[in-house]
């Protein structure tokens, strides 16, 4: 991701006016350039307690958000979380934090795609789950990869960006298939998300493009005006694709003829 400057992200609303938390963790987001996220730390009752939160529209005092805002260059934002806190007296306890992640692909408002992400923090179990490392500091790795693709009559380029489901940091990355963080592990340690993006694209949709120097092209298809335009075989006829920057080129993303 490069080099990282630090900072701090303040979040509104996370200490609540009825009580004061028992303890916290601190989290720590590792945001590439032109990332940003919108949070939620989400609250429930403590296990055994029978209080229920009062619903209200346009009000959930059980989710906390936090919002970390697009940087042109990549950056760590960290807050304190209460792992427990009375709601309206009710006794609760942090159940899990989730983000809607979104990042810039071009220069105009519309150049950007996003993905979800999410881990959840349960009570202590007889489960084998991965404890908290002596640096006190459990990392949670999450790649994401853009994908392209081509819309409308010039076939112009646009991204999406999907991203792989959370691992710990010791987990190989086929092993990840999200995590599980118990509660007991977090007093006064610090949990780091890690969101990188891998510099190597690859199609968004399956026969669309074949791989040449200096990238992909776009098959033809039945036609020019053929938008699916699948190749089916057919590795000798493309299409010219536009670029984000407005150029008409043969070969995504380096231009070549």
């Amino acid at each position: 991701m490069g080099r990282r400057s630090v900072g701090v992200l303040v979040a509104l609303g996370l200490m609540g006016c009825a009580g004061e938390p028992v303890d916290s963790v601190t989290l720590e987001v590792d945001l590439p350039a032109e990332f940003r996220f919108i949070g939620g730390a989400n609250y429930g009752p403590a296990t055994g307690e029978i209080c229920t939160l009062p619903r209200r529209r346009g009000k959930r005092p059980e989710r906390k958000i936090f919002i970390a805002r697009y940087k042109p260059v990549a950056e760590r934002v960290s807050f304190e979380l209460p792992l427990a806190e009375v709601i309206e007296g009710c006794p609760t306890v942090l159940r899990s934090v989730n983000f809607d992640i979104y990042a810039k692909w071009g220069k105009r408002d519309t150049d950007v795609s996003g993905d979800i992400a999410g881990f959840s923090i349960r009570d202590p179990s007889n489960a084998d789950l991965a404890g908290m490392p002596e640096t006190g500091i459990q990392e949670l790795h999450k790649q994401c990869q853009w994908l392209f693709r081509t819309v409308g009559p010039q076939h112009a380029i646009i991204k999406v960006l999907v991203c792989k489901p959370f691992g710990l940091a010791s987990q190989p990355q086929e092993q990840r298939a999200g995590v599980v963080v118990e509660r007991d592990q977090l007093p006064g340690k610090t949990l780091r998300v890690v969101l990188s993006v891998t510099d190597e694209e690859a199609p968004a949709v399956g026969d669309n493009w074949l791989v040449v120097s200096g990238g992909w092209k776009r098959c033809k298809g039945k036609s020019f005006e053929d938008r699916d335009a699948f190749c089916n075989g057919n590795t000798t006829d493309f299409k010219p694709i536009k670029m984000p920057d407005g150029r008409i080129c043969d070969v995504y993303p380096s231009c070549k003829k």
